[in-house]
């Protein structure tokens, strides 16, 4: 069960609307980079958390607030597009016409969402779920949402660059520190499990048995005009601690040709292929 306030979770307002500035805000929110996104992400790997409790808790509770921000950037978008012309006469009489029109503003904004944020990015394309991660592994999912998180503040980084608005550029700072601290957070909760090397390789539950391991600790150099680049990856202690990293360089294959046996019959394949010269 989910409770609202219909109060944002921080301030949000605008000196002086700008459509375009709507149309980039909106990235923030149905981009890859955005907080449906991560909202997401969240609330999955919530649902499917096993073994600690308290990683769920710490799961949903991101979501939700993640949520918060998907409405305080609409409200945002909404605000910035006060004022956009709603008409073709309304454009030709200048106000904030001419740059919302050819300045690059989302026609859709007028067509589709009558001046309103809406679950698409900044070109328009809708947020389809195909970058939300759950897998059901705590260190993997941990590492997604690193990620995710350092994504959305290189976004607002740059969408804090882009405006010279001060009302955005504060509430464009505030989601830059709860980035900081989110991204922190997710590590956190693998130095809680024993840090890096405990957590390595991911999963660290997958038996060596299972795994070629002459093969998982040398870095492939497939460049043939250079030596390979050197590197805290090239040698040392592996960082799972149960190996030296090594280099292989201009390595021959190792696999057979790629070969496949003659089409079926009924196959809508060439009677060569059915029946290929012995």
């Amino acid at each position: 069960m989910f409770h609202h306030s219909s109060k944002l979770q921080y301030p949000v307002k605008v000196d002086k609307p700008d459509p375009e500035f709507a149309m980039l805000l909106q990235q923030a929110i149905g981009g890859i980079e955005g907080e449906i996104r991560v909202a997401m992400q969240y609330f999955f790997q919530a649902m499917g958390a096993r073994g600690d409790d308290r990683i769920r808790d710490m799961l949903m509770s991101t979501a939700t607030e993640e949520l918060s921000h998907i409405e305080m950037l609409g409200h945002a978008v909404a605000l910035n597009l006060e004022g956009a012309p709603v008409s073709y006469q309304e454009e030709t009489a200048k106000d904030p016409v001419m740059r919302a029109i050819l300045g690059g503003a989302n026609p859709r904004h007028l067509l589709s969402s009558g001046l309103s944020a809406m679950p698409v990015n900044s070109n328009g394309v809708p947020f389809d779920m195909s970058h939300v991660y759950a897998t059901g592994n705590v260190a993997a999912d941990m590492l997604a949402n690193v990620t995710a998180e350092a994504g959305g503040r290189v976004l607002a980084s740059r969408l804090y660059n882009w405006t010279d608005d001060h009302g955005m550029k504060d509430f464009l700072s505030f989601l830059i520190a709860r980035d900081t601290y989110h991204q922190q957070q997710w590590l956190a909760v693998i130095e809680e499990m024993g840090g890096m090397e405990a957590q390595l390789p991911v999963p660290n539950a997958t038996p060596e048995a299972h795994e070629a391991m002459q093969h998982s600790y040398y870095y492939l150099n497939t460049l043939l005009d250079k030596e390979a680049p050197k590197g805290r990856w090239a040698e040392g202690p592996s960082l799972d601690g149960r190996s030296e990293y090594s280099v292989r360089n201009q390595p021959a294959p190792e696999g057979q040709e790629p070969k496949l046996g003659p089409a079926k019959p009924h196959s809508g394949a060439q009677e060569e292929q059915i029946n290929p010269p012995k």
